[in-house]
């Protein structure tokens, strides 16, 4: 290329999961799949690399991605960066079969790196993997797996968007968009919280003083409490308060990526 692009030395976790308020928003889960979209597409057209702890689920927000990356990919250089890193967790990749993941990295070769995490967060190799018989993990791997997996994803990321999340049913100590918003946080690292799509993104923004309680939902969700110590500066992303609290309520995705943009851009990274 020609040029660089302004995002080029960033990388970025994008953090979605299906939310319990679009019905009550007026929203499906098209409109959530339509902003993770353009907020993806954004940053790989300014070169940012993008990091996503998720399951391979057909139709899942992990194929969403990789189709974005694989149209991305036509515009770039042949020897450019892959555009994403598919982190799966211990107890997610556990349950599958080899075969499904070897053939899984075999097909998003060049379009996503897919790294499989032992217990403790470490990267295995995929002949380390073959090795090991598929399972379902217990309730311990599944909470320590996870914790340990959102740990890498944010050990080697400069910032992390937020939107939506499930509050109940959920794998894991907590839901996983709070535990991945309380590393951002306790780490200073750079933290964009999207509420206008309301479930635990939004409740994140609430207990920040982000954004007005909905007066319909006062969840007391495991762990929400400890968003309480921390103060709308604490999320370090190069936006004012005022801007922040705009990000945190607004349901307008071009508005919300502008924001998201400028922020990203002003960090000194």
């Amino acid at each position: 290329m020609s040029y660089q692009e302004v995002l080029r030395n960033h990388v970025i976790v994008v953090s979605i999961s299906e939310s319990p308020d679009m019905g009550y928003l007026g929203l499906s889960e098209r409109h959530l799949q339509d902003a993770m979209a353009e907020i993806a597409r954004h940053l790989l057209a300014l070169g940012a690399r993008l990091s996503y702890g998720g399951d391979l689920r057909a139709g899942g927000f992990s194929e969403l991605l990789f189709e974005l990356v694989q149209r991305h990919r036509r515009d770039v250089e042949e020897d450019s960066p892959v555009g994403i890193k598919n982190f799966l967790a211990w107890p997610v990749h556990l349950r599958m079969p080899f075969a499904e993941i070897d053939r899984a990295a075999v097909e998003l070769k060049g379009i996503a790196d897919l790294v499989c995490l032992d217990e403790n967060g470490t990267c295995m190799s995929l002949e380390t993997r073959r090795q090991i018989q598929e399972r379902e993990p217990s309730a311990a791997e599944w909470d320590d797996g996870l914790t340990a997996m959102r740990r890498a994803v944010r050990a080697e990321s400069h910032a992390h968007i937020v939107l939506g999340g499930r509050v109940d049913n959920f794998k894991g100590s907590m839901p996983g968009i709070a535990e991945e918003s309380i590393l951002s946080l306790e780490s200073n690292s750079p933290l964009f919280v999207l509420g206008g799509f309301g479930g635990c993104s939004r409740d994140i923004a609430e207990t920040l003083g982000l954004a007005d309680p909905w007066a319909p939902l006062n969840r007391a969700w495991r762990e929400r409490a400890t968003f309480a110590k921390f103060r709308p500066n604490s999320l370090n992303n190069g936006l004012t308060e005022a801007e922040n609290r705009i990000l945190a309520k607004t349901p307008h995705i071009d508005q919300a990526i502008i924001l998201i943009l400028k922020g990203l851009v002003g960090l000194d990274i």
